[in-house]
């Protein structure tokens, strides 16, 4: 087990709230691969080491995004690692001859293209490509992990939003990734809103300003648009809204040896900044509505 996560307390909170002591606006943060809490449960079905497992996180983006709740947004935490489990897609996106016997899909229902490529909510492969298992696992396997890991997760992030809109008359979820820099094609942020289907230009317009004004290279929707989180919760027309934000590991991350660079307090400190002035946007959004 990495990091200083005590094992009972992982058993107990594989998923960690991070509550504001009062809540203050309708952003709702979401860490889903952050995990680094590699406990016997999971990593007794694979042989890959560690080291391996540990590159396919998003490494330390919770700790980025930690003081979220300091400006009076909640911060859900993933604890578990999605090398294992992943909440960033569908409960269904499962490769089915991975498991013995094979899981059945309904008639007519193609795979996922991510879980042919295996990566769906159970991956097949690690971020190298390397083969995570060396055989079929069993197909009970599949059950356990998305009860216990992936629909707890689900259950909180869906509350939080629903207290948010109830509270405020709206809810935004910002979904908090980080990319490796081999992928980002020269940016620093890549904000992913569906092309405009998960949230409203002014919530992505001021997102991207915000990260703009302090420098960073931000682009939109390529190379990552989004996936399962910001396409099943980004429903503007229900008063729920969904950015993803993704960020260049490069920044803060020696990406092999997954530990922060030198530049990470920096990086969490222009996070900070950037939380500020979507609060502000937050702010001047709910006093329109009144």
């Amino acid at each position: 087990m990495t990091d200083s996560h005590a094992a009972s307390s992982f058993e107990s909170d594989p998923v960690v709230l991070h509550a504001p002591r009062s809540p203050v606006g309708a952003m709702v943060f979401a860490s889903p691969h952050s995990g680094r809490v590699y406990s016997e449960d999971l990593t007794g079905w694979t042989r890959v080491n560690l080291q391996t497992l540990r590159r396919s996180e998003d490494a330390f983006v919770d700790a980025l995004f930690a003081d979220a709740p300091r400006f009076g947004a909640p911060l859900i935490e993933a604890r578990f690692p999605r090398v294992f489990v992943d909440p960033n897609r569908a409960p269904d996106e499962l490769d089915a001859d991975m498991f013995d016997p094979p899981l059945r899909r309904g008639a007519g229902e193609p795979e996922s293209s991510r879980a042919a490529a295996g990566l769906g909510v159970i991956a097949r492969l690690a971020a190298d490509g390397r083969a995570l298992y060396t055989g079929r696992l069993p197909a009970a396997e599949a059950q356990r992990r998305l009860d216990r890991y992936y629909r707890p997760y689900h259950a909180l992030v869906r509350r939080e939003l629903d207290a948010a809109r109830a509270r405020f008359g709206r809810a935004l979820l910002i979904d908090c990734h980080s990319m490796p820099s081999a992928s980002a094609r020269g940016a620093d942020i890549v904000l992913g809103d569906r092309y405009g289907a998960s949230c409203s230009r002014a919530v992505i317009a001021q997102a991207e300003a915000a990260f703009r004004e302090q420098g960073f290279a931000v682009v939109r929707n390529r190379p990552y648009a989004g996936a399962f989180t910001t396409e099943h919760y980004g429903r503007p027309a229900t008063g729920v809204e969904a950015l993803q934000v993704e960020i260049n590991r490069g920044l803060y991350l020696n990406e092999l040896r997954v530990e922060k660079l030198n530049g990470f307090g920096a990086m969490k400190r222009a996070i900070n900044v950037w939380i500020a002035a979507m609060s502000e946007l937050d702010g001047a959004a709910r006093s329109a509505a009144e």
